[in-house]
């Protein structure tokens, strides 16, 4: 322990109340959270001579000063743990990294038409919301097969309300084209009302609900409705199949913690209705405490308190209990109004999520610590190839995407020892310059992504990629020089005949060329981030992109609703022609008076 420490002292004075406490190493750097029934006894459990785990007599030994705050019992000292964890997210504390809330699929009751999307964040818009969903994969999922059984519209508002003719998911028998007033009100409803049934789980209720209307619609010599919705039967029992795991029932979340030397993971099965929903692997970041009860306690007490709006279960099925279960489920009552259990020996149905959660959780595991390893001795190669003292850290990456110039966005992603670290990707989105000049784009990125680690002290790569050629290369050292700033930088630029494995590499400045094997594991490393960046710059660039177009100039313009619009670009063919037409061409248009195409005209020639 740190000589500035005296511990006998300090647990002389200690309290024997509950509460939490705080470790501090010599710099003030906060080290450790944790609670305690008894802080005394918990505290002295520290300084004991013998018995600690490694990690633990690591953390010892940083501590000098330990603060505590009484709390009036044990579950308001987990509260409060929970709080500041949080908030502080202390390094020696298993912490839980992902903390997204999941995704709903929604409803949209209020149009005239609803459509189906995915909705993740506060539930503000007026609808219907079913799930939660374990991912976005998982939702998608469901969505899609809705498409192919009921036909339920799953497109943007903006892009329904100016459609003249049906789309592609018409002519693919996904959609009943409502854009254009192919389907009645009254039979989308019903296929809105059927589409609902499947996704509260009701599949033995719509399935003898649809199989009577088939036989129906038989009687009644319907022969090509009968057919229909024969399909539609025919499509949810593969769903009920491929749905091995259905059959239970009630709302349930089945947690299964894993723990190698390397790491850990828990995995999360969400059943609601007694339909699993999906699964989602998290991989906690695991400092002192190396078992699986310790893991799940954590990443319980985080993922349910952290975020009281969470959609909860009745029931929390893992594979370890934690002595402290009892307390955390009436600290989860006291601050949430919802009361679970937590269960460890179950049978059948729920066994089979119990087995399928830890088989998850194993494969997860594995296949990380492979990558990582994999990733560790791709950055050893790297040093290498570079001719470098020490094993890299942190390489950062920048690329530049646009259109011709529209919706410029830059993009910054960040890999460390164990992969992709995507918490500290960013996206700069491009102002103020020319259209398509990369260069005072990639100056604009580069100077706010550095200036404010400078001026706040904040983390900088030990190599900074930098994809393009040697003009890319000549701005980064540039917004160096002007920030003084001393990295390493790392041009990457596409060989002559610009495929994969032929890069040409300029280390600091343009002078310092060189290549690498096409084998080589750090050229690999290299072609990764480079493609990542120009992933995540590219997404970043379609969104802003399709944001601005998403809005129709139309819209905004008062007397021109719906079928004025329709009929000025079914008139026009478009927006641009529209926008080329004359004052007295838009005028023509029938249901045009002179006056709106006077207010039409000028909307569209404000800039």
């Amino acid at each position: 322990m740190a000589e500035t420490f005296d511990a006998k002292a300090f647990l002389s004075t200690c309290s024997v109340h509950p509460g939490v406490y705080r470790m501090f190493d010599d710099k003030d750097q906060l080290l450790y959270i944790g609670k305690a029934k008894h802080l005394k006894k918990r505290l002295s459990s520290y300084f004991r001579q013998t018995g600690l785990a490694p990690k633990t007599a690591a953390l010892v030994s940083k501590i000098s000063r330990i603060e505590t705050t009484i709390t009036a019992n044990e579950t308001e000292a987990l509260l409060l743990e929970q709080t500041l964890i949080k908030e502080y997210r202390p390094p020696y504390n298993i912490l839980l990294r992902d903390d997204k809330s999941y995704p709903y699929a929604f409803l949209s009751t209020e149009d005239e038409f609803p459509r189906f999307s995915i909705h993740r964040g506060t539930k503000k818009q007026k609808g219907r919301y079913f799930g939660p969903y374990p991912s976005v994969g998982a939702i998608r999922e469901s969505l899609n097969l809705l498409q192919k059984a009921f036909k339920v519209r799953q497109c943007e508002n903006s892009y329904f309300k100016n459609r003249t003719r049906p789309c592609l998911q018409y002519q693919i028998k996904r959609c009943k084209a409502p854009c254009v007033n192919l389907v009645t009100h009254s039979e989308y409803a019903e296929d809105v009302r059927l589409s609902t049934l499947f996704l509260e789980g009701r599949n033995q209720e719509l399935t003898h609900e649809l199989t009577t209307q088939m036989d129906n619609a038989s009687q009644s010599l319907d022969f090509e409705k009968a057919a229909e919705l024969r399909d539609q039967i025919s499509l949810i029992r593969r769903i009920q199949d491929q749905q091995s795991m259905e059959g239970g029932n009630g709302d349930v979340d089945i947690l299964a913690g894993m723990i190698n030397p390397g790491g850990a993971c828990v995995c999360l099965i969400t059943v609601r209705n007694g339909r699993v929903l999906g699964s989602k692997n998290f991989f906690p970041q695991v400092s002192i405490e190396e078992d699986t009860e310790t893991v799940l306690y954590a990443f319980i007490s985080q993922y349910y308190l952290g975020s009281p709006d969470r959609d909860f279960p009745k029931e929390l099925i893992v594979n370890a209990l934690h002595d402290d279960f009892p307390v955390l489920i009436g600290a989860i009552a006291q601050a949430t109004q919802h009361e679970l259990i937590i269960s460890q020996h179950v049978r059948g149905t729920r066994a089979k999520w119990q087995n399928l959660a830890i088989t998850n959780a194993t494969q997860a595991l594995t296949a990380r610590l492979a990558n990582r390893l994999h990733m560790a001795a791709r950055f050893e190669v790297l040093a290498e190839s570079l001719q470098l003292d020490a094993i890299p850290e942190r390489l950062e990456c920048f690329d530049i995407s646009h259109s011709s110039g529209e919706a410029t966005v830059a993009s910054c992603v960040v890999f460390n020892q164990e992969g992709p670290l995507k918490s500290d990707y960013r996206r700069f989105n491009i102002e103020g310059v020319t259209a398509g000049d990369d260069y005072a784009a990639m100056h604009q990125a580069l100077t706010r992504r550095f200036k404010k680690a400078k001026d706040d002290d904040g983390k900088l790569p030990d190599i900074l990629l930098v994809d393009g050629g040697k003009g890319q290369l000549h701005i980064a050292q540039q917004v160096m020089q002007e920030l003084q700033l001393d990295l390493m930088l790392l041009g990457v630029a596409k060989g002559v005949t610009r495929k994969p494995g032929l890069e040409t590499l300029y280390l600091n400045d343009a002078d310092h060329e060189f290549t690498l094997p096409t084998h080589s594991p750090a050229l690999h490393l290299i072609q990764q981030i480079r493609d990542e960046s120009h992933r995540f710059a590219i997404t970043g660039h379609r969104n802003r992109r399709d944001k601005a177009r998403r809005t129709s100039k139309l819209e905004g313009i008062a007397g021109v609703g719906a079928k004025r619009r329709r009929d000025l670009l079914k008139h026009f063919g478009g927006l641009q022609e529209i926008s080329r037409a004359s004052l007295d061409e838009i005028a023509k248009v029938q249901g045009i008076s002179r006056k709106l195409a006077e207010q039409i005209y000028d909307a569209l020639h404000s800039h």
